[in-house]
């Protein structure tokens, strides 16, 4: 294992994360969810900083522990390489197959997608540069499996752990669905997106588990799962929507089954980088 590993946190260092980044983020989105269901007649204009919470919090939280010392070793697990490269691959591509899986269903169902890049291929790369800065990687993972999953894994197992991230990361999300302007959740079924994202934090769990803690594969899973979504929208079909949630169970079953619920991690597996 990597020398950046560090000691687990305990419960009321857990317990500061979420307040930090429940209380950043909600602090954020909260009143303009207030106003938007008719509450509040008005808030200041807020800087859009809500989504940062999870990273926030979790710097935070290891300078106080470990002073600058402790953020250098937080920020340098986003350029870790010190893990198999074929994970790169996995963490890039598995969203996209399975977002494209489903399109398929839509386009069977009756559904003739719109694709908001028709015509202009250059808008795929600066959209996935965009999202992997300002579209969720960045502002979250620092947080979610930078701090919040090593805490959680250090008690429980691989995919229990997986799972509690995932119920925490998709409550956190709550505000959005209440908000005119957040179009990807304003008003779509929470429970959905709670079972999509839960599922989809274990399948996150087991790319990190089998990266050496590294944050690079993370935050590009991360952000190919939103990119996939964004370009190819399979929201706009309800049995896509439902495809593509089935096909995340499907996976995310199969993964536990091969590699086992305890850590996700095959014994004997080749961990060198390749």
């Amino acid at each position: 294992m990597s020398s950046s590993r560090t000691p687990p946190v305990g419960w009321r260092a857990v317990a500061a994360f979420l307040a930090v980044t429940f209380g950043w983020s909600w602090g954020f989105w909260v009143p303009q969810a207030l106003v938007a269901e008719g509450y509040l007649d008005s808030v200041p204009a807020l800087p859009e900083l809500g989504a940062f919470g999870p990273t926030v919090a979790a710097f935070a939280l290891v300078v106080y522990a470990g002073g600058v010392q402790g953020a250098r070793q937080l920020a340098g697990r986003a350029v870790q390489l010190d893990y198999p490269r074929r994970w790169v691959g996995v963490a890039l591509s598995l969203a996209p197959i399975l977002v494209l899986a489903s399109l398929a269903v839509a386009v069977v169902t009756g559904t003739t997608p719109s694709f908001p890049w028709s015509g202009n291929l250059l808008v795929l790369p600066i959209a996935f540069a965009f999202i992997l800065v300002l579209g969720g990687p960045i502002q979250e993972e620092f947080g979610w499996r930078g701090y919040l999953l090593d805490a959680l894994q250090s008690r429980f197992g691989a995919v229990t752990s997986g799972v509690l991230v995932g119920i925490v990361w998709a409550v956190w999300h709550l505000p959005l669905f209440y908000i005119p302007s957040e179009t990807i959740y304003y008003r779509n079924p929470f429970l959905g997106f709670a079972v999509s994202i839960t599922l989809f934090s274990v399948l996150m769990t087991w790319v990190y588990n089998n990266t050496n803690r590294s944050l690079l594969p993370a935050l590009l899973f991360h952000a190919s799962f939103n990119w996939s979504q964004a370009m190819f929208p399979i929201l706009d079909s309800d049995p896509a929507s439902l495809a593509f949630v089935a096909l995340l169970a499907v996976s995310t079953a199969a993964v536990v089954a091969y590699w086992g619920s305890d850590t996700l991690v095959r014994i004997g597996a080749d961990r060198s980088p390749s």
